[in-house]
């Protein structure tokens, strides 16, 4: 977790739009060589030599997808970047830089913005990208950030979520579930401090799944050990809305169908143990949860003993021929037809990142 500040607050008045701009701009760092121009002009100018540019945007809304409630500054601005670059990392690219748009209201103060942006700035440091410009207004409402994200990928080498094939493998990194697993226990502390606000709540044994949840990684690293594994995904898809969904977008643009198994999902032990507290099924929260940022690709089987035995690639299935549907096969070696109930941002109270 990252250590928080506490220290005067400046009103945002004091120092005016372009103001808090002139002091952001001290907290970014443009360090990539491909940056010509960052922040400072009416558009930054970048030079990709060549590769084709990958650009994606999401857009977070307070009450929607954060709460402040449980969610750090520090945090927020780190995860922004991190989801977006999740999107790159998705396509098989490269992310190179970001632009950040903020709504904020008057009174909020330069030293909150200045904790997102110093969030923001260390996951570009993290992911070797730059933050090259974007916009500041205010709002009556809740605090939105904006992110639009570039990244590059050599010539017709993007992975699409269209081009699985028959009898591919289906291989998810990391772990699922984990993400909804940290939201349930941050939600339930809450409704626990609306009652009695001097309890002090002990998430020391929740710390995992909270911090998948407030500090989730986009899989850049996986890409750079396929790659060097001399594995190319034939489609791939980040885990942003659930499993489930993500499944049924891989066989939907394919043409194709899929059979998973529940006894291969990876799930960690925490968040095994927070569901048989929640008296919730961890297989539904590893199927739908969503937020994980996991990615969830499909390969060629000859490739299978390049990955059989990694610590961070499950092979969960596999894709089968057209026409048939997505099935998960239970442990009960039933098969049940897979339903998307991960994230619907207009159908869905529950928060999630997109």
């Amino acid at each position: 977790m990252f250590e928080e500040k506490n220290h005067k607050f400046t009103p945002l008045s004091e120092l005016g739009e372009f103001g808090l701009i002139d002091h952001l701009s001290s907290l970014l760092k443009a360090e990539r060589p491909d940056t010509i121009q960052s922040i400072g002009d009416d558009a930054a100018i970048i030079d990709h030599q060549g590769f084709e540019t990958l650009i994606t945007k999401d857009l977070l809304i307070e009450g929607v997808h954060f709460d402040f409630f449980y969610t750090p500054l520090k945090h927020l601005g780190y995860k922004v970047i991190a989801v977006n670059v999740s999107d790159i990392a998705a396509m098989g690219g490269e992310p190179t830089h970001v632009v950040a748009g903020i709504a904020v209201s008057a009174r909020s103060s330069v030293e909150a913005i200045e904790e997102i942006y110093t969030g923001m700035q260390m996951a570009c440091s993290h992911y070797g990208i730059d933050l090259i410009g974007g916009d500041t207004t205010t709002t009556t409402k809740g605090m939105v950030i904006s992110i639009t994200a570039l990244g590059r990928v050599h010539k017709s080498e993007a992975v699409l979520r269209s081009t699985a094939r028959p009898s591919d493998l289906i291989v998810l990194t990391g772990d699922i579930g984990g993400a909804y697993c940290g939201l349930l226990v941050l939600e339930r502390e809450k409704e626990v401090y609306k009652v009695n606000p001097y309890v002090q709540p002990d998430l020391s044994a929740y710390d995992y799944v909270i911090r998948r949840l407030l500090r989730p990684q986009a899989r850049i690293d996986a890409l750079r050990e396929l790659k060097s594994l001399g594995i190319k995904p034939t489609s791939m898809i980040d885990v942003s809305d659930g499993l489930s969904s993500e499944l049924l977008h891989l066989v939907t643009k394919s043409g194709i169908g899929a059979r998973i198994y529940e006894s291969k999902l990876p799930i960690d032990q925490q968040t095994f143990k927070v569901c048989e507290e929640m008296k919730i099924n961890a297989t539904t929260a590893a199927l739908n949860g969503g937020e994980d940022y996991e990615l969830l690709f499909t390969m060629p089987l000859s490739h299978y003993e390049k990955i059989k035995n990694h610590p961070d690639f499950t092979v969960i299935g596999h894709m089968t021929e057209a026409n048939l549907p997505a099935i998960l096969v239970t442990h009960l070696n039933e098969e049940i037809p897979i339903v998307a109930q991960g994230w619907n941002s207009f159908n869905n109270s529950k928060q999630s990142a997109q």
